[in-house]
Parts: structure tokens; sequence; C-alpha cells
């Protein structure tokens, strides 16, 4: 789904490639002793601090002022719209349970006469009747001679065409459109597969767009690409039409979003970034894909849900003139004038203003940064398989990952497994990502990564395999919106613990591989909810047992709270060797105190803890789109 000092998360070897630093951010959790240590010593050489960072500058300008609530604001329509391209094709896809084959020669009869007397009629099993074969014989003589029941020696033969009992989902679907049902019910599983295929060309696309030429041309391009291929949807008569635009809408996922989230959060100041970051997805994400479903139930037809979601990002065109560029890109590209340009609209609009002095002092400090960073060494991420401990926690990081993303995607996608309302069962069931944020904002900085982390994917599996032991419907669904509850907290929880256990100089490729494979493992999750179609308590097994197993190997990793962040490759190597496996932050062991001479004070060690849920949704975001500019100047 980051320490508080001003050590960037990501490498910055390479100005222009990551000069914008957001993982650097200070997001306002800091150990107050350490604060006033540094305070002390600060005032016996200068009052004020010397303007050094982008952040020196927001204190001047208003952390939280009017135009900082505007942008919050304007990030509404960015988390609608990414809502509506993760989740939108389960409402286009979604099949009847009850159909069966359709024949048009006995169309005159109700839908009870028909089933009668041309649908095998099945003793075992959830349905009555058999859903892809029918009887075979001549109709006409059927009903010339009055007959109401199938005589037994008329051959079976597999369905042409279906007709569908509308009562759990009353529109046409694209599915039922195209009659993807029996021998072709994998392929909106395929078609979903095909999507995050989209997602990760297109991450690679438009991360560079976003290097090369500014945040804002890659956020105004990544939505009009949701806009065309949404469109284009609507307009689809055939799978693989079906399955290209879901590639090319695919393309849009997640940056339709992201770039925004990365900009807004840049421009606010550190103490009101945990509640930006969190308030974005926890109110305007929850909100979007909750009301998804009811679109599709208003429109009444999937084509005209297609262009109900996809028209609006139209509207992403007027970015340009409401959103101002990405400060630290422009300072990357050496455009510091434009970036001052920009500061000086939020000292109008919030009726601020910074001294001239300290305008100075941040140019100065930019352009020596900038010389600096050129000078600096280059690394690849291969270098975080070299030495034998962090190997074993990149690795470990990817396959945890890669669980979490598909146990998460193998839950969403679920629903329509679960006995109840889809529409209904959804629409709860997303509404948990409230929940769990803020419970996580709680907890995070008091249980730790490690235990939380396993713990949640566990109950995740715990739930998900207990749900199978119960009768589908009421019981089994509330067991199972219990381990999508769960799972949101470990999904939250691990692209944060990826970026404080990886080392600065590699960290952007690092989490930018992890983030890779785990859209891989989401592929995979469509044809894990696709045998539900052989058992209804597959997919459930399945997400249980990766839930478990996922669980424990977090158990494996080294705990990062109330750490400082690994630097260099030999500092990741030695991260957490004096860990035990059964420390735990609730318990923690008691420090020995080397003996001192007397007349020597103690010396006080201070550790800045690391951020809460907010600064994990920042870093989270952020480190996505620095990791792309690393990962395109590799490809």
């Amino acid at each position: 789904m980051a320490p508080q000092e001003r050590t960037p998360c990501v490498d910055d070897s390479r100005q222009n490639e990551n000069i914008d630093k957001l993982p650097s951010i200070d997001l306002g959790f800091v150990n107050k002793a350490y604060e006033s240590s540094n305070t002390d010593n600060e005032k016996s050489t200068d009052k004020r601090k010397r303007a050094a960072d982008f952040d020196d500058l927001l204190p001047y300008v208003g952390e939280f002022g009017l135009y900082q609530k505007i942008l919050f604001l304007l990030m509404i329509p960015f988390a609608f719209f990414v809502a509506f391209v993760y989740f939108s094709q389960i409402f286009m896809t979604i099949v009847p349970e009850q159909h069966w084959c359709w024949v048009p020669e006995l169309a005159n009869l109700t839908v009870e006469e028909r089933r009668a007397l041309a649908i095998p009629p099945k003793s075992s099993g959830p349905y009555s009747h058999d859903r892809c074969n029918m009887y075979s014989t001549n109709w006409s003589m059927a009903l010339a001679q009055g007959r109401t029941a199938p005589d037994d020696e008329w051959p079976i033969v597999p369905c042409v065409t279906w007709e569908y009992n509308r009562t759990d989902v009353p529109y046409e679907t694209i599915a039922s459109q195209l009659d993807w049902v029996c021998d072709k019910d994998n392929r909106p599983a395929t078609a979903q597969a095909i999507f995050f295929c989209g997602a990760i060309v297109g991450g690679l696309i438009f991360g560079w767009i976003a290097d090369k030429y500014g945040r804002i041309p890659a956020l105004v391009g990544t939505n009009m690409m949701g806009f065309l291929a949404g469109v284009g949807t609507a307009f689809c008569n055939s799978f693989w039409s079906f399955a290209l635009c879901r590639f090319l809408v695919g393309l849009a996922f997640d940056n339709c979003f992201t770039m925004m989230y990365i900009l807004v959060l840049e421009y606010v100041g550190p103490k009101w970034r945990t509640f930006v970051a969190n308030m974005s997805i926890a109110i305007f994400f929850t909100l979007g894909a909750s009301i998804l479903p009811w679109i599709a139930l208003w429109a009444g037809d999937w084509r005209r849900y297609a262009l109900g979601i996809s028209i609006p990002f139209v509207f992403a065109a007027a970015t340009p003139w409401l959103v101002p560029e990405s400060a630290r890109w422009l300072m990357s590209q050496g455009k510091v004038d434009k970036a001052l340009i920009i500061m000086k609209k939020f000292e109008r609009i919030n009726k601020t203003q910074i001294p001239e002095k300290v305008l100075n002092e941040f140019t100065e400090s930019s352009q020596k940064a900038m010389k600096e960073s050129e000078a600096q060494k280059s690394y690849s991420v291969l270098d975080i398989f070299k030495t034998p401990r962090l190997r074993k926690n990149a690795i470990l990081l990817i396959i945890i990952w890669m669980g979490i993303s598909l146990v998460f995607d193998g839950h969403v996608r679920n629903v329509g497994s679960l006995g109840l309302d889809i529409f209904m069962t959804f629409t709860i069931a997303t509404a948990t990502e409230f929940p769990a944020d803020t419970f996580l904002t709680l907890v995070l900085d008091r249980w730790g990564r490690r235990w939380l982390a396993c713990g949640s994917m566990v109950i995740s599996g715990f739930f998900s395999l207990l749900a199978t032991t119960v009768p589908v419907g009421g019981p089994s669904a509330s067991l199972a919106i219990l381990g999508r509850f769960a799972i949101n907290i470990s999904y939250n929880i691990g692209l944060q613990y990826a970026a404080e256990l990886l080392p600065t100089v590699v960290r952007a490729q690092g989490v930018a591989l992890i983030h890779i494979m785990g859209y891989v493992a989401s592929i995979l999750a469509p044809f894990v909810v696709y045998l539900a179609t052989i058992s209804p308590e597959l997919p459930l097994l399945i997400l249980g047992v990766l839930g478990i197993i996922g669980g424990f190997l977090c158990l494996l990793l080294p705990e990062t709270m109330d750490t400082e962040m690994p630097q260099t490759l030999a500092d990741g190597e030695e991260f957490g060797k004096d860990q035990r496996f059964w420390d735990n932050p609730c318990f923690p062991r008691k420090k020995e105190i080397a003996p001192q001479k007397s007349e020597e004070r103690p010396e006080e060690h201070f550790v800045r803890p690391l951020p809460g849920i907010g600064s994990r949704a920042s870093i989270r975001a952020s480190i996505r789109l620095s990791a792309r500019s690393k990962r395109n100047d590799n490809v």
C-alpha cells in the first residue's frame, strides 16, 4: 500500500532521475528527545535552520494552506479513476449463476416449461439442471405431440447459445452477451490477467515519461489512456478486442492516481502528510470503489457502464491548469527558477511570503546538491543479491509481497463465489479498507512491522480457511470479509517494509523489482478465483494457505521499527544481526549499558522512530514513481 531523517529513500545517484527525493520527506513523526537535542545544538550556532531542502520552504508558504487544501480535494477524481480502472471489469464480466441452453423453437413456452423439456436435470451439485448441455430432437414434432417432459432416449448435446436468469445480475454483461460460460468461462480471468500485463508495461512507459517530460504530462497521459481504452471497451464485440482494451486500460493502472498522489504530498508540510496520505486512500479511494457496483446497476447495461466510468477521465486534461508541476522534478532538470515560480503561486494563494534570504539559501543548496549527485557512484539492483543476508532478505521480501498481492487480489475478485449478492458483498468488503487503514495508523509504530505483518497474514489465512468449513452464504461471506480486512493490513505494511529494509543506494530499484513481482503474482489471481467453477472452496483454500505461509515467512525478516534505515550495502548486510527471532517491540529486551567512568555522564542515544501508516502511504507512492524512473533507465 520511511525514516524521519533527511536521508533519501531512493537512490539519488543520478540527479536527472531521482532529485525529486519525495521519499526523503520528513513526515512529522519525530522523537521529541532527539528533536530537543538537535534544537539545543542548533541554538548554539544558528537560531534559524539554513534552507537546504525543499521542505524547508514549506513553513514559509504554509504547510496546509488554502492552495494545499484545493490540491487535496483535487485528488478525489484521480482516486475514483484508479478505483474504476482496478475494479471495473468485475461488473463487466460477471455471469448470472442460473443459465441454461437457449432453444429458439421453444420460445413460446414459459421458462419453466422450456427448462423441463429441453434441459437435462441434475441430482447433485448446487444446480437442479445442466448448465452446459441440452437434449437434441425435432422440437417442432415434440411440440406437435404435446410433450412436456423429455424422452430418455433423446441424445444430449452441448449448448450453442444460452439464456439467463437475471435475478442476481439484472443487466447484460459482455460475458452474458458473448456467452462466456461453460467451455469459455475462463475468458474473464484471462482478460483480467492481460490487464495486469498492461499494468507492468504502463509502469515502464509512463515512468519514463514522468522522468523525461515531467509528472504532469505523465499524469495526463495515463488518464487519457484510461479514457480512450475505457471508451473503446464499450464497443468491443469479441474476446480479443475486449482483451486488447483491457491491456490498454491496464497501462493506466496505477499511475492515473499515484502521480497526483506524489505531487500533492510534495507540497504538503511534514506534519500534514500523514493526514493527506491516509485520507486520500482511506476515504477517496474506498468511496470510489464502493460506489462502483451501484453505478453498474444504475447503468443497467455493461456498455453504458463502461462509458459512464470512462468518460470522466477526460477531465484530467485540465490538470496542467489546476495542478503545479513537481518542483523536485524541475530542480532535477536544472529549472530552479520555475520551481520558485510555483512557490510564488503558493505565496499568493496562501497569502504568505518566503524571505529573500531563504530563497537565496535554497537556490545555492539546490545547485550544490546537483553537482554533488553527479559524482556519486551508481548501483544496480543485482547488488542486493551479492551478499548472503541482504540476498535472503530481498528474496523473502519478493516472495512475501507476491503472496500479499495474490491473496489481496484474490479476495477482491472472489466476492462472486461467496453465495450472496455480489454488489452488496463487494461494497462491504471494499469498505474494510477504511478501518484497516485506521487500525494500522494506531498500532504500526507500537507493535512493529514484523509481527504485525505475520499476524495479519496468518489471521487472513485462518479466516479464509475457516470460511470453507461453514455453509456458503452469510457465514462463509462474513469470514471471507474478515480475511479481506486482515490482508488489507498486510498489503499496507508490505511496501513500507521493503523500503525500510533495503539500503538507500539500491532502494528504488529494489522496491521497483518487488512491485513488478507483485504484478506478476496478480496475473495468477484471476485463475485462482476461476477454480471456484470446480469447487467454491478451492480459491479460499489456496488464499488461506498462501496467507499463513507468507505470514510465517515474515518472521524471518528483521524488525525495522525504531531503527535507522540502512544506507550502504554494508549497512544492509549488517542490518538486524543483533536481533533475535522472538524479539517483539511490545516486550522489548533490556539494553545492556556499558560501564562508564564515574566522572563521565552516560551518553544518550536517540533513534528516530519510523513513521506510521501515513508515511507508509507516501513512501509507497513516491518510491513507485522514482523506482520506475530507475527501472526505465535500466531497460
